[in-house]
């Protein structure tokens, strides 16, 4: 039975602050780069701080709301508990919250215009839209499979990218490739959600990568995504010292220790497996800005 909570922390478990993590690497990742090319501006820096924390506790807040309403949260989930489904958030207060939260995102949104021109706003509306069709909508893209995509987009590519170029104004090949490589790491923290809730997500109808392709496809897809991830960094380690090419070594170790815990957990045990996953992707973070400013 799904224990209670006071309103506050009714609404900080609906945030997932433990996975915020996942927006928060991106935009650091590419105002490294910024520095590093010496371009660095601490306004732009903050506004796509700002839209990234507030776009994903959006897409949270959507994700519990959307999820409850289809059947796929019960109070009985595996994993950490949902405010609707759990009844500490009634399912419209919640809408209503989704909506303001993303209110907010598009107008700091909106302020980034004034950096990078008015060619952001087709970003901006990507971003608001993939907020909601992640998992509402006609055709919910977290229900066919198109999970894994969005996480590559919305949590590497467009972060990184247009948080470089916000500030440079242009863009970087080097931060084309550590923005897919860290887009592959994060979505190894779907991999695991959809890999523990791989029974039940296929009895509510929700078609995820693991649900179409199995559980075996998730464990290769998830040590498949770490090893690209990888060899798209190895441009920057080439160059890189010993020490860092040896912490590096390290987190690899980590991250097949990580990997390994798919084949040991099940059920509510992979809720360790997933915040580990998401701090090796703040660890790697961490380790591609060293490389960068050291």
């Amino acid at each position: 039975m799904p224990q209670r909570r006071s309103i506050i922390q009714a609404w900080v478990e609906a945030a997932r602050p433990k996975t915020l993590s996942a927006s928060l690497s991106p935009v650091l990742l590419g105002c490294a780069l910024a520095y590093r090319d010496g371009v660095f501006q601490v306004i732009p820096a903050v506004l796509c701080l700002l839209v990234a924390l507030l776009a994903q506790i959006a897409s949270n807040f959507a994700n519990d709301y959307f999820d409850f309403k289809k059947g796929a949260d019960t109070a009985e989930r595996l994993g950490p508990e949902r405010a609707v489904a759990s009844g500490w958030i009634a399912p419209k207060v919640m809408l209503t919250a989704t909506f303001i939260t993303l209110g907010f995102t598009c107008l700091f949104g909106l302020m980034l215009l004034f950096y990078g021109g008015w060619e952001l706003l087709w970003v901006g509306i990507a971003i608001a839209v993939g907020v909601l069709a992640y998992s509402a909508g006609p055709f919910p893209l977290a229900y066919n499979g198109l999970g894994d995509i969005c996480v590559v987009l919305f949590y590497g590519i467009i972060p990184v990218c247009f948080t470089y170029y916000v500030q440079a104004g242009r863009f970087s090949l080097l931060a084309a490739l550590l923005s897919v490589a860290l887009g592959l790491l994060s979505t190894n923290i779907l991999v695991i959600n959809n890999y523990r809730d791989y029974e039940r997500d296929k009895m509510a109808g929700k078609r995820t990568t693991i649900v179409l392709f199995g559980k075996t496809f998730g464990r290769w897809f998830y040590l498949l995504n770490g090893i690209f991830a990888f060899t798209l960094v190895f441009p920057i380690l080439w160059v890189a010292s010993s020490w860092q090419v040896a912490l590096f070594a390290l987190f690899f170790v980590l991250f097949i220790s990580t990997w390994k815990e798919m084949d040991r957990y099940t059920g509510k045990e992979l809720n360790k497996t997933l915040g580990r996953t998401a701090r090796n992707v703040l660890i790697f973070t961490v380790l591609l800005i060293l490389i960068l400013l050291i």
